[in-house]
């Protein structure tokens, strides 16, 4: 079972990956695609940027009690996206974003971490759960920047808390029948026949389940998020 605390070490240990590999690019080196189908990794580290702030804007909910939603709508987040990976700044902004969301979850109180808001999926939480949903930003887009950072690079409890979840979302839909073991979680998803039995490194389960790695051996699985 994670806790926000946990979260919040394993977002700050992807930051800094992901913050390692921008400062060894150029900004020619910057222009090129990441490994998202479709993005450059200026819309990648856009993303991240903002990703920063609509969090901070849930931690200003929680704060104040008044709504303040991560994005207005799915159009504005993606026109924001696009529009920040021309941003001259965009360094900066990866850095000042990250921090002043560092110093909104220090700033918090005690008793603001419990209160309701709402993820840009719907999903009604705690204001605890966006420090996890920060670590799988930070995460999983150092990976997605295509530099070589690996999944083997990422905290090992971080990508154990990532296969329980990615496994629980997708036991919610529909999907292949799959029974998952890795040294350190075991999960059932699924419902299609014939059922599949798999016994993974957590590495190689995390990235699969999150469709970072095909693999011709393992089941094709919906598109995660």
């Amino acid at each position: 079972m994670r806790s926000a605390t946990e979260a919040r070490g394993w977002a700050d240990d992807g930051y800094r990956l992901l913050l390692e590999s921008v400062d060894g690019l150029t900004d020619a080196e910057l222009d090129d695609p990441c490994a998202l189908p479709g993005w450059g990794r200026r819309h990648l580290l856009a993303h991240v940027a903002s990703n920063a702030e609509a969090i901070g804007r849930l931690l200003t909910w929680a704060r104040t009690g008044v709504e303040s939603r991560m994005y207005a709508s799915p159009d504005q987040r993606a026109a924001d996206i696009t529009a920040g990976a021309t941003r001259p700044d965009l360094r900066g902004w990866l850095r000042d974003s990250a921090a002043a969301l560092s110093r909104a979850m220090d700033d918090l109180p005690d008793d603001a971490w419990r209160h309701e808001v709402v993820t840009a999926q719907g999903r009604v939480v705690q204001a605890t759960e966006t420090t996890w949903m920060r670590a799988r930003e930070t995460c999983i887009h150092a990976v997605d920047l295509g530099t070589g950072t690996t999944f083997d690079d990422l905290p090992e409890g971080f990508l154990a808390a990532l296969v329980a979840d990615v496994a629980a979302w997708r036991a919610a839909r529909p999907g292949p029948a799959i029974t998952l073991t890795t040294p350190l979680t075991h999960h059932e998803f699924g419902a299609d026949p014939p059922l599949t039995r798999l016994d993974l490194p957590v590495t190689t389960a995390a990235a699969w389940l999150t469709g970072r790695r095909p693999a011709a051996d393992l089941p094709v699985l919906p598109t995660w998020l």
